[in-house]
């Protein structure tokens, strides 16, 4: 039987990059990196438009799909479900638990990663210091990270005691605390479990990936 195909990976080292290179070094899933240089504008070519019609990172193509035949899928929380249940990791079979899981996912993309986002954006790499959205959008992830905070001081983990996609979405925008104007020491619980994710063999491994591309004063996504 010959080895699977790897799943080829749209990647740039970004907050929501790393949601897939992390999912996948957990996996042990075989994946090649295809670099879109956001910097450059390469989100925009038309070759990645066809995978990823918001021309967004990430993105991938799994040749052995539902089927075994290809599939695409774009924006990150759907490739993590995916990743999950192609794998039979990090996503529970559970319904009960999967709802919890999915409440903090949809938690991350709707919410966290956004509002983290525009944050980076008005403290960091706007043109123009506009007061007004700094404050706006620094207390509505103070907010967030206060409701993060109270959920890690309950559990283990944001859907329970067990690691899951929930985690791994948060946890990169959350790596990227200080760039949102949050003194991590007010959340014990928050830089508890990101000190127990960053300590993990795949994580470090993921992170590694791209990491010299990166450059001081690129925007995040």
């Amino acid at each position: 039987m010959s080895d699977p195909k790897p799943i080829e990976v749209f990647y740039w080292p970004t907050p929501n990059g790393w949601k897939i290179t992390i999912m996948l070094e957990e996996c042990g899933l075989p994946y090649v990196v295809r670099p879109v240089h956001i910097g450059k504008g390469e989100q925009f070519r038309e070759e990645f438009l066809a995978i990823a019609p918001n021309n967004k990172i990430p993105a991938i193509i799994d040749p052995d799909g539902p089927g075994g035949e290809p599939i695409s899928i774009f924006e990150s929380g759907a490739i993590l479900r995916y990743l999950g249940d192609k794998s039979g990791q990090f996503y529970p079979r559970d319904e009960r638990q999967r709802v919890a899981v999915d409440e903090w996912l949809f938690w991350q993309v709707a919410g966290l990663g956004p509002m983290a986002g525009q944050a980076h954006h008005f403290r960091i790499y706007a043109p123009e210091k506009i007061p007004y959205a700094i404050d706006r959008f620094t207390a509505e992830v103070e907010r967030l990270y206060t409701v993060l905070d109270r959920r890690l001081s309950q559990h283990a983990y944001l859907a329970g005691e067990d690691y899951t996609i929930a985690d791994i979405a948060s946890f990169g925008w959350v790596k990227l605390w200080d760039r949102q104007g949050i003194d991590i020491e007010r959340f014990p619980a928050i830089k508890r479990w990101l000190m127990a994710i960053k300590a993990r063999p795949a994580v470090q491994r993921a992170l590694a990936i791209g990491a010299d591309g990166r450059k001081r004063g690129e925007q995040d996504g």
